[in-house]
């Protein structure tokens, strides 16, 4: 889902690649998620589309897609790909963009916040959904994040498309975040159980 896994080349053989590299990725962003969750249940699940955002809805909402555009980045360079994979490059540039549009959407409605949140999950995820196609091949075990992304395409865009409904709430964001956190961790399993067969 929004948690977007990050792309490599389909030809790399490094760590990032291998399930192991995989799998730490995945626990590290299962529990970003699961703390940001947390922390948005905990203070601001209650806020409706017609109100604005507080100071700790702000941040939170700010940093969701930020850390997406570094975790890209710090898979990128554990992998040594530098920039010539372009499918890496554009979802860092949509995490920094949407990090901009987020910075200016939270001082205003979290209706505007829902709409910016629903439009980068929709985008993240069809660029998650064509990376885990690519990464059957020489990684295997990815029928997790391909359901991840398909599902964040979908939750994204309902939730662009209902931002401005009287019942839309943070609550939304923080749902659509745990099931992301949920499939990073199905990712875990599958890919430890091809790599202890791999290992047979």
């Amino acid at each position: 889902m929004t948690q977007t896994t990050t792309v490599t080349s389909a030809t790399s053989t490094t760590a990032m690649t291998s399930p192991s590299g995989l799998r730490s990725l995945h626990l590290i962003r299962v529990v970003f998620s699961l703390i940001w969750v947390a922390l948005l249940f905990a203070t601001s699940a209650s806020l409706v589309s017609t109100d604005r955002p507080t100071a700790i809805a702000a941040v939170l909402l700010v940093v969701y897609p930020l850390w997406d555009a570094v975790a890209t980045l710090l898979e990128r360079r554990l992998a040594g790909t530098g920039t010539a994979n372009p499918v890496s490059t554009v979802n860092v540039g949509l995490g920094l963009a949407t990090t901009a549009a987020m910075i200016i959407a939270v001082f205003s409605t979290v209706a505007t916040a829902l709409l910016v949140f629903g439009v980068w999950a929709l985008l993240s995820g069809a660029i998650q959904l064509v990376v885990a196609i690519r990464r059957r091949r020489t990684v295997g075990a990815q029928w997790p994040m391909i359901i991840s992304g398909a599902q964040s395409v979908l939750a994204g865009a309902t939730v662009a498309a209902t931002s401005a409904s009287a019942t839309s709430s943070l609550s939304t964001v923080a749902g659509y975040s745990a099931f992301g956190a949920f499939w990073f961790l199905v990712s875990v399993v599958a890919l430890s159980i091809r790599s202890r067969r791999g290992n047979r």
